[in-house]
Formats: structure tokens, C-alpha cells, sequence
């Protein structure tokens, strides 16, 4: 479900699940965390992208509901923020909930010109981590955040250029180009400054409040009405419990 492919510095990771549109389930995501850890042993900056048309579509919901699968996540999420070289997310086509979330988890992130980020989660009745709303909000604002995620909109490459989310506009080449120019530059120093920048308060924890309200989202029948709608491709119809 992965491939790895390595130029000098450079080492390219690419999410190999096309058939589920790079769906990230409780394997991929081991297999994602496991090959960043070996990457950052002797690589100077490592690359995500994904195979064919779409970065990633988010968590496989046949798996999503499960603490396996979320403690996975979160362990993969922090393994790539705090690797000590620098990662960059090259989005081909979309990234959706989980595919928005590694791009968080990234230090850099290439758009291609017609791809699109959208974390949906309200349209699912279930919620996202306070790590995602924080770091979110740190990345690009708090009112392109809320677009994001109460208004539960699809954003474009553009725009995502233009509240910060994207570094820069571009293909995979022209992501593992820019990677190969960073790879030249003093490892200790982009080490030094990606710790620095990743000292956000984004690992807090959850206030008593907070985590009550996420715990009732992915525990209530809203919940289950929005994976069945999925399934039945109609709208879910939620009733707030």
C-alpha cells in the first residue's frame, strides 16, 4: 500500500491504495508512520504524495470508528511533525479529513493547481481531534478554519494558497525539486527551526468540556446516521443526539 522511491537526499513516499483512493485504514496507516521513521534515519527531507488522481479521500469509514484506527492516526499524525527533517505534502487531485490532516502534519505542502481540501466531518456527524482544529487555525486563521470546518466547505488549490495552507502551487516534480534545493541547506538548522515552529500548543490536551463534546459526536447516533447515509449515498438527516 505504499511505494518508496529515493533521489540522493530525497526520499519520496506515495500512498498506494488507488483502488480506495488512498484511504487511509488502521495498515496504511502503520505502514505510512513506520516508512517516515526509517525515511528520516539518513534522509534530508522526505515527500507524501499519492497514486493516480487523488492525494488521499480521507479515513476508510469501515475502519474509522474504531480507537485502533484513531490512536493510530494520531500516533502516525506525530510521528510525521516531529521527525527531525523536513516533510513536505505534494497533494495531487484532493486531500479529505484524514488526507487534510498529514498535510497539517507536514512542514511544507505543494497543491497541484486543480486540486482541493475539505475536511467534511460534520457532514458525517463526527468531529476531528483538537490537534486538527488548532493547528488548523495556527496554519491559515481562524475564519478560513471555520469556513473549513462549520461550514464544511471544499476549498481550491488557490485559495488555499492564499489563506497559507499551500507553500506553493505545483506538481509532484516540482515538490521533490524544492525538496532536493532544501536538502542542501544545514540539516541542524531545519531541525532546530521545525521544533520551534511545531511548539504551537497544538498538543495541549483536551480541556473537560472539549473532550466530552467530541466523545458525544463520535458516540451518537448522529454518528451512525451519517456512515448510513454514506452507504446508502443519500443525505444524512441529523437530529443532534
Amino acid at each position: 500500500m505504499l511505494g518508496v522511491s529515493r533521489d540522493g537526499d530525497v526520499v519520496t513516499i506515495e500512498l498506494q491504495r488507488e483502488e480506495r483512493r488512498n484511504a487511509l485504514n488502521i495498515e496504511l496507516v502503520t505502514q505510512l508512520r513506520d516508512a517516515v521513521r526509517t525515511a528520516a534515519q539518513d534522509a534530508r527531507v522526505i515527500v507524501l504524495t499519492g497514486q493516480g488522481p487523488i492525494f488521499s479521500a480521507g479515513a476508510d469509514l469501515s475502519g474509522v470508528y474504531s480507537d485502533d484506527f484513531l490512536g493510530g492516526l494520531m500516533d502516525m499524525l506525530h510521528t510525521i511533525e516531529s521527525v527531525p527533517v523536513p516533510v513536505i505534502a505534494a497533494i495531487n487531485g484532493g486531500a479529505l479529513g484524514a488526507g487534510v490532516q498529514i498535510a497539517l502534519a507536514s512542514d511544507l505542502r505543494v497543491l497541484e493547481p486543480d486540486a482541493y481540501i475539505a475536511i467534511p466531518a460534520a457532514k458525517l456527524g463526527i468531529t476531528v481531534d483538537r490537534w486538527t482544529v488548532r493547528r488548523l487555525a495556527t496554519l491559515i486563521g481562524g475564519g478560513p478554519a471555520r469556513t473549513i470546518l462549520l461550514g464544511a466547505e471544499r476549498v481550491s488549490a488557490a485559495d488555499a494558497y492564499s489563506f497559507g495552507f499551500a507553500n506553493k502551487l505545483g506538481t509532484l516534480a516540482d515538490a521533490q525539486a524544492w525538496a532536493k534545493s532544501i536538502a542542501e541547506l544545514a540539516p541542524l538548522s531545519l531541525r532546530h527551526m521545525k521544533l520551534v515552529l511545531n511548539d504551537d500548543g497544538t498538543r495541549d490536551p483536551d480541556n473537560h468540556l472539549q473532550r466530552a463534546a467530541l466523545e458525544a459526536a463520535w458516540t451518537s447516533s448522529d454518528a451512525k446516521e451519517g456512515r448510513l447515509a454514506r452507504q446508502e449515498k443519500r443525505s444524512a438527516k441529523f437530529v443532534g443526539r
